[in-house]
């Protein structure tokens, strides 16, 4: 529930006090004697759906934005007015609970930091999340998902999409396509100087470190995650509900693959910094669109009416726009989503063309100790490259003709020649 305060212009007493009393809302009122515009200020509570339609009427009834109005939060109202009033525009819905537009627009200004603070801020984001992706903790990198400015940037955008205010549209996504940069940018420049300093094994293999390896090769679950933070990031911002914990899910889908991306430049691989890249992007463009269509959803329009017209074709031309560029991304990440299934059917399938001969009988006195397929560096479609087999057996034996049935066997289910490497290890058994 909201207190509303509204100073009430020269000549308008009257008229704000009539809109109310159509409306049964209670009200005090008292004079204003600092300045001459202003002849008094008024005081009602209205629940959270109410705000803005009594606002809008206000309005219409000729008290323009000169009419000073402040929207505070209400713990308790104690009235049976004001519980009328609550169940007349209360149904239960996101439609309903929202909050007003004028406290929707002052919310995503609020949400959006002075750009010096943004900027540090996405740079300190970025050092974290790169050094616990080095470090393989995921407590470090969800450390700094907490610190990262994003959300402010990310919703401000749908937000000023629908109620029509492009000056904040084009500082969100100006500030948007400023933090992708400025992250991915932070993230190369200190793992550089991490790389250079041998803070970490000079040798280090990307693929080996499992916060890398997952972003480097990012699948169709990851559209699902970034739909989900824009949804609850827009439904908690709309609500009033608090958006800190959703500023981390939105975080999440950007920092660090940012990071990711920042440190496959660094190491010198760009082909390997692909698939982070494009997860960046796509989780960007994903909150955006589901932000504007839960906004849309809620019921949030301009103030204008005659522009609600206009509004819905400019919304309409963007959410189209970013279906097409996040379909397209879409299509990307399938394709990676699908050579990711054909790796994991192929590893399964050459397992069991090895134990399927072994356990043949001029094999019997073998088993197989361990089993592994080791993929190629060509990221973010990556294929099989070498099997290995380590294989048990008595002493003194070995079956050379092994590693050729195994070899023909196991890339039968191959696209590619894979290599084939044969282990032996000699069992004792007393």
């Amino acid at each position: 529930m909201r207190l509303v305060q509204l100073t009430v212009p020269t000549g308008k007493r009257e008229t704000i006090l009539e809109t109310l009393d159509e409306r049964e809302i209670d009200y005090v009122v008292t004079d204003e004697t600092g300045s001459r515009a202003y002849t008094a200020v008024v005081y009602f509570p209205l629940p959270d759906a109410a705000v803005e339609p009594v606002l809008d009427e206000i309005q219409a009834a000729g008290v323009d934005e000169d009419a000073y109005t402040v929207v505070v939060d209400a713990e308790t109202v104690i009235s049976r007015r004001f519980q009328a009033l609550r169940e007349e525009y209360e149904e239960g819905d996101v439609g309903s609970d929202r909050i007003s537009r004028q406290e929707l627009q002052a919310e995503a200004d609020d949400l959006t930091p002075s750009f010096p603070v943004y900027v540090v801020m996405t740079v300190i984001s970025a050092v974290v999340a790169t050094a616990g992706l080095l470090l393989d903790s995921p407590a470090v990198v969800v450390g700094s998902m907490v610190i990262a400015p994003l959300i402010g940037p990310a919703l401000g955008a749908s937000v000023g999409t629908v109620i029509d205010d492009e000056e904040l549209f084009i500082e969100s996504i100006t500030y948007q396509i400023l933090g992708v940069v400025v992250a991915i940018g932070a993230a190369a420049v200190f793992a550089v100087l991490v790389r250079s300093m041998n803070i970490v094994p000079p040798d280090l293999v990307l693929s080996s470190v499992g916060e890398i390896s997952e972003r480097l090769a990012p699948d169709l679950l990851s559209l699902a995650i970034a739909l989900g933070a824009g949804v609850a990031g827009v439904v908690s911002i709309a609500t009033g509900t608090s958006v800190a914990l959703v500023g981390v899910m939105i975080a999440a889908a950007l920092i660090p693959p940012a990071g990711v991306a920042g440190i496959t430049l660094a190491w010198g691989q760009p082909t390997a910094a692909i698939g982070a890249t494009v997860l960046v992007l796509v989780n960007l463009l994903s909150v955006n669109l589901a932000g504007l269509l839960t906004l849309w959803y809620a019921g949030y329009r301009p103030e204008n009416l005659f522009s609600i017209g206009e509004t819905e074709q400019r919304l309409r031309r963007r959410i189209v726009g970013l279906m097409v560029i996040v379909l397209v991304f879409a299509v990307f990440l399938g394709g990676i989503t699908y050579a990711s299934y054909e790796a994991g059917n192929f590893e399964q399938d050459a397992r069991d063309e090895v134990e399927t001969v072994l356990t043949q009988e001029q094999y019997e006195s073998y088993e197989l100790l361990e089993y592994q397929v080791v993929m190629d560096d060509n990221y973010p479609f990556r294929n099989p490259e070498q099997v290995v087999v380590t294989i048990g057996g008595p002493p003194g034996e070995s079956a050379p003709e092994l590693a050729d049935i195994l070899h023909e066997r196991i890339n039968s289910h191959a696209d590619q020649s894979v290599s084939v490497e044969i282990r032996y290890v000699e069992i004792l058994r007393r």
